[in-house]
């Protein structure tokens, strides 16, 4: 954690290296600068080492001259940005969050011309200088956009220039973007890590089919309409994703047949699957199995499974464990289903058929446990590497005094190495 101090004395710094062309528009605007830089200028020019320009890093330096908002913060601004414009060569990433016209300022080809990462918050950038950014930089490999709503004529022609565009992240909401539709589908031979967030029907899903090198997706939507649902499944169902190695669902599981026929569709080198929801229980509940056979007959590599399940699910669980032998990491969530009597069949299972490698368990869910499966299950980590334990119950009961004694037991054996049970 950066003190306050050791802020405001970099903050000094870079003021300090403004030319005095800048240093003399600020004094013609009423803006006084720290007295401690007009002294001396810095010897070394530090602002040419940075090859990552963050927008956090303007906002800390404005913050020393203004500490309450102020129209004239603007003019700060654009003059530090100025700055790091025309004295960094070859900025390979940049986090652009502001109105400032950055590829218009002195110095932008050189300093743009090798990016390779690019965060933009639209909510700031328009158009125009998405255009000219365009014109600079043609080998982003990633590309995070956000805060949009809309086509944003200057956001398609700079994805569309772009010659090697690898990841990219939308998050975006209201209304249906068709021209970001098509230009990502023309990407779609190099695009090969994708994540969607926010609201749903921003976008029509039909570039999906064109991802056909596609390694990571990661899907994190709020579902409206239904119509928006079944457009989503429909272009879900009809895409081939071979390459898939990490797949990430989060809030709403509607979808859990459609990403269990994708799976089935891969090579077998997934490594990752995160299929995690705080909402629409239920509604998933049905295809929670068909989700974790899918995982257990074609992901023989994987090492990190989150996901849910509920009280049929076991014998699915019992073949994920034999069939997906290279498990570091699971972590199993209930439907909140209420069935008090699958807790023992599970730590049974894990007992008997978890991998070696196996060691890092979470348990979420309202079941009871009782102490010899709890014993034996820990007695199976004997012999292996030490075990990282998280037990989570909605109803707090469920684990009693005697469940925590036998995980300290375990603890201070070493066999356990940590544990949410465990309070030091």
């Amino acid at each position: 954690m950066i003190s306050e101090k050791s802020r405001e004395k970099f903050s000094n710094i870079i003021l300090s290296c403004l030319p005095k062309s800048s240093k003399q528009l600020l004094f013609e605007n009423n803006i006084k600068l720290p007295q401690i830089i007009l002294s001396k200028t810095p010897t070394f020019n530090y602002v040419s080492l940075y090859k990552f320009l963050e927008a956090k890093i303007i906002n800390n330096i404005t913050n020393v001259v203004f500490k309450d908002y102020s129209k004239k913060r603007n003019l700060l601004e654009q003059e530090i940005y100025k700055l790091f414009v025309s004295q960094c060569k070859g900025i390979k990433e940049l986090e652009w969050q502001t109105s400032q016209p950055l590829p218009s300022f002195p110095g932008a080809l050189t300093c743009f011309s090798r990016l390779y990462s690019l965060q933009v918050d639209l909510s700031h950038v328009n158009s125009n200088n998405l255009y000219e950014m365009a014109h600079i930089c043609k080998d982003l490999g990633e590309l995070n956009i956000c805060g949009f709503s809309q086509d944003i004529r200057g956001l398609t022609f700079l994805i569309n220039e772009q010659r090697n565009l690898k990841s990219i992240t939308l998050d975006a909401k209201k209304e249906l973007c068709q021209e970001l539709c098509k230009v990502l589908a023309r990407k779609g031979h190099t695009i090969s890590n994708l994540s969607l967030v926010g609201s749903f029907g921003f976008i029509s899903h039909s570039f999906l089919t064109s991802l056909v090198n596609l390694k990571k997706l990661k899907v994190c939507y709020c579902f409206v309409k239904y119509e928006e649902i079944e457009e989503f499944q429909k272009y879900l169902a009809n895409s081939i994703f071979p390459e898939l190695q990490s797949l990430e669902i989060y809030y709403n599981l509607l979808c859990l047949k459609e990403f269990a026929k994708l799976i089935e569709k891969t090579e077998g080198n997934i490594s990752n699957i995160s299929a995690l929801s705080f909402l629409n229980f239920n509604t998933s509940a049905e295809h929670t199995g068909i989700f974790l056979k899918a995982i257990s007959n074609h992901c023989p590599k994987i090492k990190n499974l989150n996901t849910h399940i509920g009280p049929e699910d076991l014998k699915y669980v019992k073949s994920l464990l034999m069939n997906c032998r290279n498990l570091i990491s699971l972590n199993l969530d209930s439907l909140r289903e209420n069935n008090n009597n699958i807790g023992d069949e599970l730590l049974d299972i894990l007992t008997k058929f978890s991998p070696r490698c196996l060691t890092n368990i979470m348990i979420s869910g309202d079941w009871k446990y009782s102490i010899d499966y709890f014993e034996n299950y820990f007695e199976s980590y004997r012999e292996r590497k030490s075990l990282q334990f998280m037990i989570n119950c909605l109803n707090g009961n469920k684990i009693t005094p005697i469940h925590i004694e036998v995980v300290r037991k375990y603890y201070e054996e070493g066999i356990i190495i940590s544990s949410n049970l465990i309070i030091e």
